[in-house]
């Protein structure tokens, strides 16, 4: 199936998107619901979006996760507790794939011959 041909709006969930950052900690984006008309949607509940990212041995990986509360201030208040929940379930993913990329058996084909060169030798 090809993407683009599905790549309509969908009109009755369009949001407003405002991006709040102290430049230090992360991010929250503030999702405004609104109509087709840039009107706001009041029918429709704010979301707020926190983003913050993390220093791994393998580069910078970037960590989104909702934020409750009704209103900015409410949602900078849960921001941390928050974050830290994101970030402990982000690093018990990743020991789960290392654990599963580690158990992983490989098993030679009925009747491959081991690769020339090997290192054990027989006297």
């Amino acid at each position: 199936m090809n993407a683009t041909a599905d790549a309509r709006f969908d009109t009755a969930n369009l949001y407003r998107e405002e991006a709040y950052t102290d430049r230090r900690v992360g991010t929250v984006r503030v999702l405004v619901p609104v109509k087709t008309d840039g009107s706001a949607d009041t029918a429709r509940a704010t979301l707020y979006v926190g983003q913050i990212s993390v220093m791994t041995p393998m580069g910078t990986l970037p960590i989104s996760f909702e934020l409750p509360g009704a209103t900015l201030a409410a949602a900078l208040d849960e921001f941390a507790e928050a974050a830290r929940a994101a970030v402990d379930e982000a690093m018990t993913e990743l020991q789960q794939m290392r654990r599963e990329a580690a158990s992983s058996i490989v098993i030679p084909e009925p009747g491959a011959a081991p690769p020339p060169g090997g290192r054990i030798r027989m006297p």
